[in-house]
């Protein structure tokens, strides 16, 4: 199954050293399984995306490990790919940019067709082949359309694919240079919040099943958002987000959730209705 991690260090710029060669629990065992691609999504200080990533395994790529530690930023996205939709390049691999924002999937969404003529001349946003992309571009358009209102756009982007396309999983998290979304639906895959207070102890939490490991000794007295598919420490305030529950981090270290998709999809998805790459990209 594809990973899923988001930070938010509020407007603190810090150093997210994500552990992928030394520890025992790390991204880069993990990519032995999710062997399909890597990629970290970041701002620059001139307030710039920047994204790194390669259509093969974290563990195959010693430059990943490299920009992993050096780079700073307010908000962080990282993904490790077992590909469901979509050819093993760069085109392909997550996290994707658009319009100045950053975002990355989990989850089979099907029906493509039906959404790209949804989407018309807003597939010139979408240049690979991924159900995630087209999703992408459909909470752009909605953002263009409402005046960059992000939530309201991945509010109804999510609505119209819960009523129109079937749906296996739904789970993204989505960055600017100042806010964090991430949206759990169904409640197919897991997704977990943890809103981390000031205090005298680095920021650094490893997966409970060896997905990620992340550190930051910047943000040891800064509230933070941390976004995972796993809950990576023993933290009790870690909570998992209810099905439908849309989280927006702010720049002022303010946190809002609340329920956008109270009901099923309307066309829902079981392990069995995929196709065979498809099912083994979202065990987990």
């Amino acid at each position: 199954m594809c990973r899923l991690f988001g930070l938010s260090g509020a407007s603190r710029r810090s150093r997210a050293t994500f552990w992928l060669l030394e520890a025992p629990d790390n991204l880069m065992v993990q990519s032995r399984r999710e062997p399909d691609g890597v990629g970290l999504g970041y701002f620059g200080e001139d307030g710039r995306p920047r994204v790194y990533k390669a259509p093969i395994a974290a563990y195959e790529d010693r430059c990943f490990a490299e920009e992993a530690r050096e780079v700073e930023s307010t908000t962080f996205i990282a993904h490790v790919r077992y590909a469901s939709t979509g050819g093993l390049e760069m085109r392909n691999t997550h996290p994707f940019e658009q319009d100045g924002r950053l975002f990355a999937h989990n989850g089979v969404v099907e029906g493509l067709d039906l959404l790209d003529e949804y989407l018309g001349e807003d597939m010139a946003l979408v240049s690979g082949d991924t159900d995630s992309e087209r999703v992408f571009a459909l909470i752009t358009r909605e953002a263009r359309k409402n005046g960059g209102d992000v939530g309201a756009a991945i509010e109804s982007a999510a609505r119209w694919i819960a009523d129109k396309l079937p749906l296996f999983a739904l789970n993204l998290i989505l960055i600017t240079k100042d806010d964090l979304w991430a949206l759990r639906y169904p409640s197919t895959h897991q997704l977990h919040v943890l809103s981390r207070k000031p205090c005298d102890r680095d920021l650094e939490h490893a997966g409970t099943g060896g997905r990620i490991h992340v550190r930051s000794p910047d943000l040891s007295t800064t509230s933070t958002v941390v976004v995972a598919s796993e809950q990576m420490d023993d933290d009790p305030h870690w909570r998992m987000l209810e099905s439908g529950e849309l989280l927006h981090a702010g720049p002022d270290a303010t946190l809002t959730c609340r329920v956008i998709l109270p009901d099923l999809p309307a066309h829902p998805l079981t392990l069995s209705d995929l196709r065979p790459e498809a099912v083994a990209s979202q065990r987990s």
